[in-house]
């Protein structure tokens, strides 16, 4: 296990607000032991991703065409608030989907937001991060 599974108590609050706690929600797909069932969760646990620094996990669920040799987050940056915008197909008999969301940080005492839709397809039966605009 990486450093960063360890920084959220599987009884805290998912940081992808979906309501749930992070150990029902989006700890499983971090820890490898269940696999994202749409687009939707696979979106909400990459951001979760970000929120307690697991680099590895993004990278584990990206596109093989599109994902970076290497990541590296900023510690500094603290991600807060995700909000799901809309969601096109990515069901779990789906084989692509967008998800378009806004999701909110600070660093260095400045606030900022992305906005992005976001492209998934499957890969070798899993959902995957193709990419973004």
């Amino acid at each position: 296990m990486t450093d960063s599974e360890w920084r959220l108590a599987a009884t805290a609050r998912c940081p992808c607000l979906s309501g749930l706690q992070y150990g029902e929600c989006c700890g499983p797909f971090h820890h490898g032991s269940a696999f994202a069932p749409t687009a939707e969760r696979l979106m909400r646990s990459r951001y979760s991703a970000f929120a307690v620094g697991d680099a590895d996990y993004l990278l584990a669920t990206w596109h093989s065409t599109t994902v970076p040799s290497r990541l590296e987050l900023d510690p500094e940056q603290r991600w807060y608030r995700l909000e799901i915008e809309a969601t096109s197909r990515g069901g779990m008999l789906d084989t692509e989907g967008t998800v378009e969301f806004r999701a909110f940080s600070r660093a260095d005492g400045s606030a900022s937001e992305q906005h992005e839709v976001s492209r998934f397809v499957r890969e070798k039966r899993r959902w995957v991060y193709l990419d973004g605009v």
